[in-house]
């Protein structure tokens, strides 16, 4: 017998710059499950919603890239604590999502959770393995560290909604870059609430943004705009990936391409190892005197 309630629906946003905007456009779409069940209206963001995205993670770079690494894995920590209090519902999403029987669906929210601690391991320690210093004759120092990249432009992955999701975003902002994401555009709804799960951590607004519309709308203006450093292209296929690339030569953007047979070919419960972390990061070189002096006694 019915209690007389009427059920409360979800009404899904976008994450930009730490709020909740509904789409420029206004616009929606319906999102199905793989029987055609409805799940949801995801926003059917604009180029001018990727616009103020890009502005808002290029704003959030400083402060995030100048964070220490160890502050980064604290922050990434609590993301995966907030992921695990809510658990029930990315089971409910994932399972909706991906088809998945709610056991396969909990095994794969739990890798996800894992995985965001696994990152938040690596953020003061990937410095270490790609750094260090150089043999040089003279009497210097010669030391390369790593830094992070900025703004990139992550394109995730179409059929694995939540794992492979997690997987393209936290190495991208444990190496101190900030992210435009553009979610899965059949399943996108898991993306649309990591959203809130960010923002109710303590990631500052900015740093991840996430879009949800088709995949080649949204990474058109993202690949060619000039204030975005580096492109993901895992979630686009071969021939939207081959356009991209030609796109984000115009200001010579790091690319990054998912394994060449095409799209979500990845394994992602797989050992991810530290190529993602190491993708967008840059190497400086410092040059340090030992202390000798020249002829005027001032060191050089």
């Amino acid at each position: 017998m019915s209690d007389g309630r009427i059920s409360v629906f979800k009404t899904y946003k976008l994450y930009v710059g730490g709020a909740f905007p509904r789409s420029e456009s206004g616009r929606v779409y319906e999102v199905k499950d793989s029987k055609g069940r409805w799940l949801g209206n995801a926003p059917q963001s604009s180029r001018k919603d990727a616009r103020d995205a890009v502005v808002a993670a290029r704003k959030a770079f400083g402060r995030w890239s100048g964070a220490t690494a160890y502050n980064r894995g604290q922050v990434l920590y609590r993301v995966a604590e907030m992921l695990e209090g809510r658990r029930d519902q990315f089971v409910r999403e994932v399972s909706d999502a991906e088809g998945l029987s709610k056991s396969k669906a909990a095994a794969v929210v739990d890798a996800a959770v894992d995985r965001w601690v696994w990152y938040a391991g690596w953020t003061d320690k990937i410095g270490q393995v790609v750094g260090g210093a150089n043999p040089v004759a003279g009497p210097f120092f010669n030391l390369s560290t790593p830094e992070p990249t900025g703004v990139v432009a992550v394109l995730a992955p179409q059929r694995s909604s939540f794992l492979g999701l997690v997987s393209v975003i936290a190495p991208v902002i444990a190496a101190g870059n900030t992210a435009v994401v553009v979610a899965s555009a059949d399943a996108p709804l898991p993306a649309l609430s990591l959203g809130e799960v960010l923002a109710t951590s303590d990631l500052p607004g900015g740093v991840v943004n996430i879009l949800s519309d088709r995949t080649a709308e949204l990474a058109a203006p993202l690949a060619s705009h000039q204030d975005v450093n580096a492109i993901d292209l895992t979630g686009a296929d071969a021939a939207l990936a081959a356009e991209l690339e030609a796109a984000a030569a115009d200001n010579l953007k790091r690319v990054a391409r998912s394994r060449p047979q095409g799209v979500d070919e990845e394994d992602w419960s797989a050992d991810p190892g530290t190529r993602r972390l190491t993708a967008f990061l840059e190497t400086k070189t410092v040059w340090h005197p030992t202390g000798a002096l020249g002829a005027s006694g001032s060191s050089y």
